[in-house]
């Protein structure tokens, strides 16, 4: 997707024009990356190449048979460079402008006595200067990373890196400007690595006078660092309550595991980024240790056995959080870092406002989505009884309307499968800053634009099951109905353009005579049809299909009245 969109954006200079190298030095890896910040998908952040070296900084000066910190060794130096040669011709091979790559270090090299000998090292050997990120701009750049994460983010967060833990609050508004703490952020020594130090100096038992000093020690040190950011009373007072985002590796695991207890079975979006939990499950630190070291438990999906190894000391800050945070409602993961985090900070509030299901989508969008999006539009209206009047977002609608035709030309036998799977493994699955339930909306509604679950192979109904307990309440019906719209208009409308006007949709509401609402949906065709050819009419009574009980997602739906031409087209004429 991003070289589509960097081909288009570049023209004749070349899409490389729109790429930058990145290395973030951090306490437990190093991770380099090359982004197509090309403005027509800069929003969600698309990345050409990713990859990571296992070199661990914090533990090279935290060696077990030190008591305390040494020197970054020379080995470990050379291993460094080693992999900062190869990144450099790696850029070279994508033909990354020199002037758009940077190196990043955070609190490991930081902290290091011989910080300035080692970024010497590294310069001398690539060319490239290395960026030391004070305290308080690492934990910006870290907000930042957040902010790109979601389309949307108000309330606190948290970044816990290796050596380190940075909190802010944040608030991205609907202009795409960034607010946060004046503070900047506050850093904590309480990174996963260096608690797991701490810990063990303290001792294991929870009952022992050492541990309950530090634990003392942690929690008012996290309460300070509250008072410090001074959390704005909107956010504080907010009617969804506070919201709390962590980002970080260590979180990340705790994420991986939650997931994997989670009561949807196997879970179906295999991606952090948007993963939401409730306070309560998150503070749960009992069962997410014993997910971790139980022999039952197979291997956790993205827990390596470092990240495993870490979540004592990740439990531990959980539990002291528990105890310092004000009152937390819901818990979402973030994927962004410092890559996501620097980039963002250099967007503009234009491309940062952006909705990111939108951007995803905009490259396979036809010609015209405005006109299809305003007659989908037409098609939604809530019942008498609803106690919400939106039940779509614009934003959700268009990227609909953008990714209708993506399959099309599909197989038959794979083009509601694929549609489904298209937001966790195949089109949509890299889009940077997207819920889970987002991804799940759009996959269902995709589905059903294809016939929905009765269309995919058994393989595909057993996933579909489960992803579809992901959307909000009473969505799940809505989402078969308006997908199912949707194929009519593809019918009507197959190139996606509207050169002229073919069909109008007009929806009203009706009782039975036992009080049962019943929606009323008119396909009007403003040329005159003779005989609807076999498509059109198979797409047609799918709609009504919705309808039926036997249909309606757990119990939930409305019975539907098909009308063509205000004349009613039922089962009579299959």
């Amino acid at each position: 997707m991003a070289r589509v969109g960097s081909a288009e954006a570049g023209g004749g200079e070349g899409r490389a024009r729109f790429y930058h190298g990145l290395v973030d030095m951090g306490s437990n890896g190093i991770r380099f990356s090359i982004t197509d910040l090309a403005p027509i998908t800069s929003r969600i952040l698309p990345t050409l190449y990713l990859d990571r070296a296992g070199i661990s900084l914090y533990d090279a000066q935290h060696p077990p048979s030190s008591p305390r910190a040494v020197p970054i060794p020379a080995p470990v130096i050379a291993k460094v460079i080693k992999a900062l040669l190869r990144f450099k011709s790696t850029c070279a091979d994508f033909h990354v402008p020199d002037a758009q790559i940077r190196i990043v270090a955070t609190e490991a090299t930081r902290v290091a006595q011989n910080s300035e000998a080692f970024r010497k090292e590294i310069e001398d050997a690539t060319g490239w200067g290395v960026e030391l990120l004070p305290k308080e701009v690492e934990g910006r750049i870290g907000a930042y990373g957040v902010a790109s994460s979601y389309g949307q983010v108000r309330g606190l967060v948290m970044d816990l890196g290796g050596g380190s833990t940075q909190i802010t609050w944040l608030w991205t508004t609907a202009e795409g400007e960034v607010k946060m703490s004046a503070k900047g952020s506050v850093s904590l020594p309480f990174g996963a690595a260096a608690l797991g130090k701490r810990l063990e100096e303290a001792g294991s038992h929870h009952s022992s006078r050492e541990f309950k000093k530090f634990e003392k020690e942690v929690v008012e040190k996290l309460k300070d660092a509250v008072k410090e950011i001074e959390i704005p009373e909107e956010l504080l007072k907010g009617k969804k309550g506070l919201s709390l985002y962590l980002s970080g590796g260590g979180f990340r695991g705790w994420g991986f595991v939650l997931m994997s207890e989670h009561a949807i079975r196997p879970y179906p979006i295999p991606i952090i980024n948007g993963f939401k939990v409730t306070k309560d499950a998150f503070d749960d630190t009992r069962a997410v240790k014993a997910a971790v070291t139980s022999k039952e438990t197979p291997e956790i999906f993205r827990v390596s056995q470092r990240r495993a190894s870490q979540v004592p000391s990740v439990a531990f800050l959980v539990d002291c959080l528990s105890q310092a945070l004000p009152s937390i409602t819901n818990v979402y993961f973030c994927q962004g870092g410092v890559r996501e985090g620097m980039h963002f900070a250099d967007m503009s509030n234009e491309a940062r406002r952006e909705n990111p299901l939108v951007t995803a989508t905009r490259l396979h969008a036809r010609e015209s989505v405005q006109e299809l999006v305003q007659l989908l539009t037409t098609a939604v209206k809530p019942p008498p009884s609803a106690q919400t009047r939106t039940f779509f977002d614009i934003a959700l609608l268009t990227a609909f309307i953008q990714a209708m035709y993506v399959h099309a030309a599909f197989p038959k036998d794979l083009c509601g499968g694929a549609a489904l799977r298209s937001t966790t493994t195949g089109f949509f699955a890299a889009a940077h800053g997207i819920s889970h339930e987002q991804r799940a909306l759009l996959a269902i509604l995709l589905c059903e634009r294809y016939g929905g679950y009765p269309s995919v192979s058994p393989t595909e109904q057993d996933f579909y099951r489960r992803i579809v307990q992901l959307l909000p309440s009473g969505m799940a019906w809505w989402c078969m109905y308006l997908g199912r719209v949707a194929a009519v208009m593809a019918s009507v409308y197959p190139a996606g353009a509207v050169r002229e006007e073919r069909l109008k949709v007009n929806v009203q509401w009706t009782l039975t005579k036992k009080e049962n609402e019943v929606l009323c949906i008119d396909f009007r065709f403003l040329k005159a049809i003779d005989e609807l050819d076999e498509g059109l009419q198979e797409a047609l009574m799918k709609v009504e299909k919705a309808g039926k009980k036997k249909n309606w997602v757990e119990g939930s739906g409305h019975k539907v009245l098909l009308l063509v031409n205000g004349r009613e087209y039922g089962e009579g004429h299959e």
